[in-house]
């Protein structure tokens, strides 16, 4: 077997050739991010031997600076590992007790892990195809969440600008709401317009379920509010107002896209109760390929939900913490997928609620319940057998 490490950086690379014996090839050499760069490694490579069944290749998971590498090498049909940072760091402090890290030396430190830890599985045609997946979904998550942090800015903004307004919906994440605040941002905006342009406006907006009465009342409110006028406040809402259209309409096209590549893929996940499109893509684009899993339990290792472990002489912890080590995207699918499945299916319910009545906290009762429907996923994905609660 021939062995080779790389240790990947923005510009360049460095790289190490290991033969069985753990002797290197080449002395450790450097190659640049670009296709001269690429080719120069796949033709040392390829001298030492054509068989690429007896070669090994192990890079480590550093964002997108390895994409590019790994897509090539991939390509190239080379069998490709790609491993946690977190485990090659320990693997090398465990070579000596010297303080000693250079990419020269984390290249040497990879190709030493490939040859000596059997464990580590090539990259699969799987994972490779879930990568457009995986960027939708941790692109949807991002935009999610700066639509968030833009709602709460539109509430706080309100309660300057109109504080009455929020008693008298539901909610101010409506479309009505915000087409609202778009035109009138203030409460003295609202309370000097006409009142059959307001009405007009919430009947259109709202499709009908706010009539004149609701125009009345919002009006009379106006009028009435404690809000204050600011010139510069009422700018700021109607500006993050309409960054909040844009993000909905940014995130529907991507929900869309991932939708489509769902519905080609035609997953057992979907035939599980309370699964969505956007949880259960977020799920399988994290995991990539179930077989290079041993067991279920590594997965939720992965994703950081299996409980950390102490023990030393006679000290044996009993109250162990989630790890939290891991993808946080897969963490956060598997905690809020579980959520629903535990309301839409009757025997994840039964469960959730025997734990809840040993005692466990609601989320500590979610995280057993997750640990199970892992488990349960773990075994559709590799028997491509639809969902039943037996």
């Amino acid at each position: 077997m021939i062995y080779v490490g790389i240790d990947v950086a923005k510009d360049k690379h460095d790289c190490c050739i290991l033969d069985a014996e753990g002797r290197k090839l080449y002395p450790v050499f450097t190659i640049s991010n670009n296709k001269v760069g690429f080719d120069e490694l796949f033709s040392r490579i390829e001298e030492v031997t054509s068989d690429k069944t007896e070669i090994k290749v192990g890079l480590e998971a550093t964002g997108h600076y390895s994409n590019n590498l790994l897509a090539s090498l991939v390509d190239k049909g080379f069998p490709t590992v790609v491993i946690n940072p977190l485990h090659t760091n320990l693997y090398r402090k465990g070579l000596s007790l010297r303080k000693t890290k250079t990419d020269k030396v984390d290249a040497s430190s990879i190709a030493m892990m490939l040859m000596t830890d059997r464990t580590l599985k090539p990259y699969s045609e799987t994972s490779y195809h879930n990568e457009e997946l995986k960027s939708l979904t941790r692109y949807r998550f991002d935009k999610v969440h700066e639509r968030s942090k833009l709602k709460a800015s539109l509430a706080r903004l309100v309660n300057i600008l109109f504080p009455e307004l929020e008693k008298l919906v539901p909610t101010l994440h409506l479309n009505s709401v915000y087409t609202l605040l778009e035109e009138f941002p203030g409460a003295d905006y609202i309370a000097r317009c006409h009142l059959t342009h307001l009405k007009k406006l919430l009947e259109t907006s709202s499709k009908g379920r706010y009539s004149r009465d609701k125009a009345i009342e919002i009006r009379n409110a106006a009028i009435d509010s404690i809000g204050t006028p600011m010139d510069a406040k009422s700018m700021e809402l109607r500006h993050t107002i309409h960054l909040i259209w844009i993000l909905s309409e940014e995130i529907e096209e991507i929900e869309a896209s991932i939708k489509a590549i769902m519905d080609e893929m035609q997953s057992p996940i979907m035939t599980i109760p309370g699964i969505s499109y956007r949880m259960g893509a977020m799920i399988l684009a994290e995991v990539g390929d179930f077989e290079r899993f041993d067991n279920a339990d590594k997965i939720l290792a992965y994703a950081g939900l299996s409980p950390s472990t102490y023990q030393s002489g006679q000290l044996d912890s009993s109250h162990s913490h989630m790890e939290k080590r891991g993808s946080r995207y897969l963490r956060y699918a598997l905690f809020n997928a579980t959520k629903f499945v535990c309301k839409w299916d009757e025997s994840f319910g039964i469960y959730l609620g025997r734990k809840i009545s040993e005692g466990k906290h609601y989320n500590v009762a979610i995280s057993h319940a997750a640990k199970k429907l892992i488990r349960t996923i773990y075994r559709m994905e590799l028997t491509g057998q639809a969902y039943s609660p037996s």
